[in-house]
């Protein structure tokens, strides 16, 4: 079998990294293998180690990804507002939706990956990508605050991150229940009104 070109090898290597970061949003960086990543890449198995060394590698870069993706969305809604309240609505809005709890692949990594998190050592490249994911998006969110104190406006932000990821998660443990768009509804309408007088 002739080799694939560098060309190809990179290509391949996006897919599979894009495969990743959306099947560990949806089922959790433990919760599948490297043959269902390849599966859902549209390759073979035996073709991961040419581009990874071990799945926690692959892991590690679907994180990365997935932060990525979540700071450029939240960066375009923000650019998108003349105003901090607008902007902080527009990231919340969203956030704390029905469609948003319902398609875990496209979402929030910190809600996706924060179970698996638990199970890493504070030392594991993993655990820091995370860490390090996490608190670049509550830099992005702080500045939406309405204090004119940045201590101020770190805690409000620690808060409302806190209330999203909790109402996110326990809506979709509850997904099919009335109580899911209860939680989803109750967390929003706090969040966005509260935020006309943060």
């Amino acid at each position: 079998m002739p080799r694939v070109s560098r060309k190809q090898a990179e290509l391949n290597r996006e897919i599979i990294v894009e495969a990743a970061t959306r099947l560990f949003r949806e089922r959790g960086l433990h919760g599948i293998s490297v043959v269902d990543v390849m599966g859902a890449a549209g390759l073979t198995h035996g073709g991961f180690y040419g581009h990874f060394d071990s799945k926690e590698a692959l892991a590690k870069e679907a994180c990365t990804r997935a932060f990525t993706q979540s700071m450029e969305r939240w960066k375009q809604k923000i650019d998108a507002n003349d105003n901090r309240v607008s902007a902080r609505t527009s990231i919340i809005a969203p956030y704390l939706s029905a469609a948003n709890r319902d398609n875990p692949g496209e979402s929030c990594p910190v809600t996706a990956f924060a179970g698996d998190m638990c199970h890493e050592t504070a030392e594991s490249g993993l655990h820091q990508t995370y860490t390090q994911g996490l608190e670049a998006l509550l830099q992005m969110l702080t500045p939406l605050m309405g204090s004119d104190q940045p201590q101020a406006n770190r805690q409000q932000a620690l808060v409302d991150y806190s209330l999203m990821v909790g109402a996110l998660t326990l809506a979709r443990a509850t997904r099919g229940d009335e109580l899911s768009d209860e939680i989803l509804d109750a967390a929003r309408h706090f969040l966005t009104s509260q935020g006309e007088s943060v």
